[in-house]
């Protein structure tokens, strides 16, 4: 397919992109972001603008028990593995209108392309809005795309809602689910009759901002360990106690952090990519006071690195780390309930196909990892063959502000038309 008609079959979708991106940020207003909250109103709002635009194109309509929403471009052989495309549409509270929601928008705009162009895949294409992505919300990681796969981790869901309170089962059974199903183990996705999962997601890092290229090939996507609710037991006591009798949680706390931060920064000199975070990290507002010393500290700790093997060596530094601290203050951590996501390796030849597209089409591109987690990790750590592809972003994700421009949008979407011509199309999968 000449790279003319696919940029000018591309480009004519802005019209579409543009007016259901519009619909996504009205359905998830909540200033001065949006808020598409998982198994609720605004996800609910979401995924029906979606489904009315697949609807408009011809395409067949399903959902499983997760309530995940498949939106399918028939191929000339039904029974052939099928090429999935898609992200997530909820967002975190107050977070921007492109995280996630941009997966999706794009893999309705390739089907659009590909009709446009007068295309029909030899394989089912699959257009998937995923359900709830993001974890802030039940913490827990890639709820709907575990679940299509059958993968849900034991006790999900049974997490709560952290602004409900009521458990995941409940929210899917409110939104038309089937949580006895999913308990049951049942998936709606066999991992051998999908041929790729595909994700166009937003940069989380500046860094095509900073070399000014609008989108890059992803080389990896980096797996986790989570500590949602930890703390530090110490010892309550007088602020003027001397320093050899305290039992303080909130240093130990601090401690902690600054020697995570330390090991962070040995880390990046060694060009060894890795991150953590304490989301939360507060003494206990039952207790605490300006004249009293903290004796319960509370955290949560996220890990992350691109090499499993990095990531298990992190884990063990963490606990050599807690030991030590445990034994010099007096005091006691309390890591509560573990949760972790494996590392996301991308198809090497999808990645080589994805850059090779690009350079059809003349445009620049980077080749870097994810410094993020993304829904299609769960499915590379499934066995299924994984790409994607990042679009340039000022101001980071998970904030109101986030700014993607439709022109990098619709370079990447480019791409991603280009390698799916290529690849579902012609059948030259590589």
């Amino acid at each position: 397919m000449d790279a003319a008609a696919i940029r000018a079959a591309v480009a004519a979708q802005r019209p579409m992109i543009e007016a259901l991106f519009d619909r996504l940020r009205r359905d998830g207003l909540d200033a001065p972001g949006v808020t598409r909250d998982p198994y609720g109103a605004g996800e609910q709002r979401a995924h029906a603008s979606v489904a009315r635009v697949a609807e408009t194109l011809g395409l067949e309509i399903a959902l499983d028990d997760a309530m995940n929403l498949y939106m399918i471009l028939p191929g000339k052989d039904r029974g052939a593995p099928a090429l999935v495309i898609g992200s997530h549409l909820d967002s975190v509270p107050h977070g921007g209108n492109f995280d996630g929601a941009a997966g999706v928008v794009a893999g309705l705009a390739v089907v659009a392309a590909l009709k446009a162009l007068g295309l029909t895949p030899r394989c089912d294409i699959t257009v998937m809005a995923v359900r709830a992505e993001e974890s802030v919300w039940f913490q827990v990681s890639y709820i709907g795309s575990r679940a299509s796969l059958g993968t849900l981790p034991d006790g999900a869901l049974d997490a709560r809602r952290i602004d409900t309170g009521r458990t995941l089962a409940e929210h899917i059974a409110d939104c038309g689910g089937n949580p006895d199903a999913l308990r049951a183990g049942r998936r709606h996705f066999d991992p051998a009759r999908i041929q790729a999962f595909l994700e166009l997601h937003i940069e989380q890092a500046p860094s095509l901002v900073e070399a000014d290229r609008p989108a890059a090939i992803c080389t990896g996507i980096p797996g986790n360990f989570r500590y949602p609710d930890a703390r530090i037991e110490g010892r309550h006591d007088h602020v003027g106690l001397p320093r050899r009798f305290r039992h303080d949680a909130a240093m130990a706390g601090a401690e902690f952090a600054m020697a995570l931060d330390s090991l962070w920064e040995e880390y990046d000199r060694t060009g060894i990519p890795m991150a953590c975070t304490f989301g939360k990290f507060h003494t206990d507002p039952a207790a605490h006071g300006l004249t009293v010393v903290p004796g319960a500290f509370h955290f949560s700790l996220d890990v992350r690195a691109c090499d499993a093997a990095v990531l298990a060596g992190l884990e063990q530094t963490v606990g050599r780390l807690i030991g030590s601290i445990e034994q010099r203050r007096g005091v006691r951590f309390h890591l509560g309930p573990r949760a972790a996501a494996a590392v996301g390796a991308v198809d090497p030849d999808i990645a080589a196909g994805l850059a090779e597209a690009a350079g059809d089409l003349a445009i620049p591109v980077l080749s870097i990892g994810s410094p993020a987690s993304h829904d299609a990790a769960a499915f590379a750590a499934s066995g299924i063959r994984m790409g994607m592809i990042l679009v340039r972003n000022a101001n980071g994700s998970h904030n109101p502000h986030e700014a993607m421009v439709t022109e990098d949008f619709i370079d990447a979407l480019g791409i991603l038309t280009r390698w799916t011509a290529d690849t579902a199309v012609s059948g030259s999968f590589r």
